[in-house]
């Protein structure tokens, strides 16, 4: 039934759908740039019979939009501490069960120097593959690019994430991020 909601969704609101959805490891959804992001990565998983996990903040899982969004697939997590909820979601990865977690590594909907780096720890930590999936506004193509097993070289695992993303314009273009983590500008190995 999701399946077939989807693919008339977007075939109604004219979005072209590219790659193969990942049923396991973790989904770096980009540019995070519209609330529709959430809508149209929801409808693309759906129309790839997937239903992932989504990290959402906890403010919104208030009344009946709490519930709605649990049965979408939103984890609310608590960005003042989001420890527990990585370590729970880190055990769950482990488990030997399909597993997709959805992030907006930008965190955000407006231009930012840095992504968020939850992504690159979680998948570090749980060994887990990290997929590439973009929207696409001024195309309106929606899809997947490359699956990743990220190194010990941060620097290195954000070039090959930034080339991907280098076209990708998100719906609204100007409030695109760079891919960039702050870890890349730390002193290291693999970092400096």
């Amino acid at each position: 039934m999701r399946r077939r909601f989807a693919r008339l969704c977007l075939r109604v609101f004219r979005w072209r759908t590219v790659g193969r959805v990942p049923h396991r490891g973790l989904l770096v959804g980009a540019p995070h740039t519209s609330n529709w992001d959430f809508v149209l990565m929801l409808l693309l998983m759906w129309n790839g019979g997937v239903t992932p996990r989504v990290l959402v903040k906890k403010e919104l899982f208030v009344g009946p939009l709490g519930g709605l969004l649990r049965g979408l697939g939103a984890v609310p997590i608590d960005r003042a501490r989001p420890g527990g909820l990585v370590r729970d979601l880190i055990a769950q990865a482990r488990s030997g069960e399909d597993f997709l977690l959805v992030l907006a590594a930008e965190g955000t909907r407006r231009p930012t120097r840095y992504w968020k780096s939850g992504f690159y720890r979680i998948a570090r930590s749980a060994g887990l593959p990290v997929s590439l999936g973009f929207v696409d506004g001024p195309t309106r193509t929606l899809g997947f690019g490359p699956t990743l097993r990220l190194t010990d070289d941060v620097r290195a695992d954000m070039d090959v994430i930034r080339a991907f993303y280098a076209d990708k314009r998100g719906v609204h273009p100007d409030d695109r991020a760079a891919p960039r983590l702050r870890e890349e500008d730390a002193p290291g190995p693999g970092r400096g």
